[in-house]
């Protein structure tokens, strides 16, 4: 176990360095800014993948360290997981300016370093946060037919792969919904539920 512990950060490191060398030559990227590449438990069985960093988490270098981190953190802790055991990180690792949408092309240049920490961290759960990471999640994992908006299937567990290997997918709305109606936070606790089984 150690061994392995000790593979997967020498390949982590080895892929976080890579990444912000294409990040700081990559056009979302300003001064005074930081990569946001992820962080948590290498051997987590549960990744989180939101859209893009945020205005702090820009400022920190740390995924999911604002508003709609604090709400992750009481989700996560209304189910008994900590955030040192699940793994956490975006499909862009670059803040789009204003917050904007990633476009397809951002989405496309950073997509490889995604592929390859989940390849690395190899999790039996993929909670996907927003519709961004879904619809890049679901045409990854040719479930592009089951693709709808965030609205119909958040909550919902979808299986990829063999008998042997499965990998869940499971929809979630961004937890920063619930900073703008906090009614959803209610919604969210109830999606957050079925990750109990998967601790």
């Amino acid at each position: 176990m150690v061994q392995i512990c000790s593979m997967k950060e020498k390949e982590m490191e080895k892929l976080k360095k890579e990444c912000l060398e294409f990040c700081y030559r990559h056009p979302l990227y300003s001064q005074g800014t930081y990569p946001v590449f992820g962080e948590g438990s290498l051997n987590a069985k549960i990744m989180f993948i939101g859209e893009a960093p945020g205005y702090y988490e820009s400022i920190s270098g740390h995924p999911f360290c604002g508003a709609a981190g604090k709400i992750l953190d009481e989700l996560l802790d209304s189910v008994g997981i900590k955030r040192e055991e699940v793994y956490i990180t975006n499909l862009l690792k670059l803040r789009p300016p204003e917050n904007r949408d990633p476009k397809i092309e951002e989405i496309k240049a950073f997509a490889p370093y995604l592929d390859k920490q989940i390849k690395i961290i190899n999790p039996k759960v993929i909670c996907t946060l927003g519709n961004y990471s879904t619809a890049f999640i679901f045409e990854k994992y040719g479930l592009k037919d089951k693709l709808q908006g965030i609205s119909k299937i958040h909550g919902k567990v979808f299986e990829v792969g063999s008998l042997f290997d499965s990998l869940k997918i499971i929809p979630l709305y961004h937890p920063a919904v619930a900073t703008y109606n906090p009614n959803m936070k209610k919604i969210l606790k109830e999606d957050f539920k079925i990750l109990e089984k998967f601790k």
